[in-house]
């Protein structure tokens, strides 16, 4: 029986494989199956990174956030601001926050002073406003109405 030769499809996709892999050295961009490996390794990291990246940014975001605000109030972070943000329909997401932040540093405290001014107006409202009641120790509380 006489030796059939095998098609280009194989051969044009081996092709294929040896061009992503011709970054490597040694072994790794000659050999078919180490380039399927390499591949394979090299895909899951990079699934693996996104995911990664995503969270380094938002761990980024944060941090600038909380050094601006730090500077006014101590005990205020980001996520309190971010509450406070979402409570009064203003959807700034910490990206938006953090650019400005650093940009323009005085819009970011003209929010923040705002939101300082209404929280102070809502605690001196709900305190004239509330109802006294005692606890079992004897402390006078306010119940917010």
């Amino acid at each position: 029986m006489t030796r059939t030769r095998r098609g280009y499809i194989a051969r044009r996709r081996r092709t294929k494989m040896r061009l992503f892999a011709s970054k490597f050295r040694g072994a790794h961009p000659i050999l078919i199956r180490t380039i399927i490996q390499e591949k394979i390794r090299a895909l899951l990291s990079a699934h693996r990174d996104r995911d990664r990246q995503k969270r380094n940014f938002r761990r980024l975001w944060v941090t600038r956030i909380n050094a601006v605000i730090r500077e006014n109030m101590v005990s205020y972070n980001s996520s309190r601001l971010l509450n406070n943000l979402y409570k009064r329909q203003l959807l700034l997401n910490r990206q938006i926050l953090a650019q400005t932040a650093i940009l323009n540093m005085n819009c970011l405290h003209m929010i923040f002073n705002e939101i300082k001014k209404s929280i102070l107006r809502g605690i001196h409202r709900n305190v004239l406003h509330g109802i006294p009641r005692r606890r079992n120790y004897g402390k006078v509380e306010y119940q917010l109405v």
